[in-house]
């Protein structure tokens, strides 16, 4: 490679983002060697590790050189492949990408998520005033993992009695609260995921709605019907989307206001509108540490040679603490503004469920400022083990209410 290499943690392991000061190692990555090549192993191939805000955006746009046909994060890229591939939106381009968004983004739109919007902002307030009642809570399991969980499923309509298994599903096929899972449980509980979903689209062809489902089992893309596959495909991009960002970033909120006071302070007193604050906390947070791409041509990036064929993993969780974009990066400042951070995406595959998933971190904010007079963290975290997925699946707090939150409450 001309250089000598930069020494970093291995990236594919998940144990490492538990191990390790990665923010450190990001911004010696930025400073050294932004577009870094880990070399391979035994039981991997290498991949290059592309850190800084202007080059994650660059690969981002570039479809002539770049697909996410053969998977966009490091584990599916390390396997070789990924199983929707050219048929979940989420790892498909061209034509077909631009069609099938376009679809869909009619269950996505403001307008259309006008009474999921209500719906979130009830169910938060109940979620936050319970734990209020209580007086402690377990955050990340008591508030913020059911929001974006019964907000998607709601959108997707997914019957209530299996909203359960499906929770436990998704928070095993990405992550895993242990250091050392159960072997290849996550493939067993994406595999899980995928045959529910085909019975509920089996259902909706029978008696379709105005849900997501509905829309690709109904409609045409390219002038043809999706066939089942293609649909269950996208079902599982859609769950696993809707439900992680938000809650990883929601707990990450918490625990920055837990370890910030003086912005805490800031929410309370209402010095940065809740939208503002919202966008700090995707910064903050960036729950999706990674996307990925495959080179389908030869490319220069900096003063790197990327060959077609090589994995590039693409790393938004260094691009938003990138200095030459973001003034004081490692500050948590809930009035940060411009703030245009890369948490949701960049170019084409910009995240279709955006706004959804900032009217759940919008609501769990106002619902702090409104009925939350303090929180305390009473035991250890616990942080997800994933080369993906940043956060905590655990987060014990002890939380007192406003004065007259209980009289909210009986409203």
């Amino acid at each position: 490679m001309g250089r000598t290499p930069l020494v970093i943690p291995d990236l594919a392991n998940p144990k490492t983002f538990v191990d390790h000061d990665m923010i450190e190692v990001w911004r010696k990555l930025r400073a050294e060697d932004p577009v870094h090549w880990h070399p391979e192993t035994a039981s991997q191939p290498g991949f290059w590790v592309i850190t800084r805000y202007a080059d994650i955006s660059q690969v981002l746009r570039d479809d002539q050189h770049f697909t996410s046909e053969k998977g966009n994060v490091l584990a599916t890229l390390l396997e070789g492949s990924d199983m929707g591939g050219g048929r979940m939106m989420a790892v498909a381009d061209g034509q077909y990408h631009t069609s099938l968004r376009r679809l869909l983004l009619e269950a996505f739109s403001p307008r259309a998520l006008a009474g999921v919007r209500r719906h979130v902002r009830q169910l938060t307030k109940r979620l936050m005033l319970e734990s209020i009642e209580r007086g402690k809570c377990d955050f990340a399991q008591d508030v913020a993992s059911v929001i974006p969980l019964e907000t998607i499923c709601d959108l997707l309509n997914v019957p209530t009695d299996d909203r359960q298994e499906v929770f436990q599903l998704t928070k095993s096929a990405l992550a895993s609260d242990y250091e050392s899972p159960e072997a290849h449980a996550d493939r067993t509980a994406r595999s899980a995921i995928i045959i529910y979903f085909q019975d509920l689209v089996t259902a909706r062809r029978e008696n379709p709605g105005d849900d997501p489902i509905s829309l690709m089992a109904t409609g045409e893309v390219d002038g043809r019907r999706l066939d089942d596959l293609d649909i269950v495909l996208n079902c599982y991009s859609l769950i696993l989307g809707g439900d992680e960002t938000s809650r990883l970033a929601m707990i990450g909120a918490v625990r920055a206001f837990i370890q910030h006071p003086d912005q805490w302070a800031a929410l309370k007193n209402g010095e940065s509108p809740t939208e503002v604050a919202g966008e700090e906390v995707l910064r903050w947070t960036t729950p999706a540490m990674h996307f990925g791409r495959t080179a389908i041509a030869d490319v220069r990036l900096g003063d790197r040679h990327i060959r077609s064929g090589d994995l590039v993993t693409l790393w938004l969780i260094s691009g938003n603490r990138d200095q030459t974009v973001f003034q004081s990066p490692d500050l948590f400042d809930i009035a940060r503004s411009p703030n245009k951070h890369l948490t949701m995406g960049y170019g084409r595959h910009f995240c279709l469920g955006a706004y959804l998933g900032r009217i759940e971190i919008y609501a769990m904010l106002d619902g702090l400022r409104t009925f939350v007079r303090s929180i305390q963290q009473t035991g250890p975290e616990r942080r997800i083990y994933s080369n993906f997925l940043s956060g905590m699946s655990s987060l014990p707090v002890a939380i007192e209410g406003e004065s007259d939150s209980l009289s909210h409450w009986k409203e």
